[in-house]
């Protein structure tokens, strides 16, 4: 986990950045979002248990 935050962090730092690159960044940040909710959302109610595998 540390290393996919550190990741996303080095991907969005920058010190040169366009208003238009900063529109793109939350517009991708907040699709994540919205897929990890979505996935959440789905595996509500499932059973993940290590049987399942």
């Amino acid at each position: 986990m540390v290393a996919i935050a550190r990741a996303v962090s080095r991907a969005f730092t920058s010190t040169e950045r366009s208003p238009e690159l900063e529109g793109l960044e939350q517009i991708v940040l907040l699709c994540g979002v919205g897929l990890l909710v979505s996935v959440l959302l789905m595996s509500d109610g499932v059973d993940l248990s290590p049987g399942l595998f």
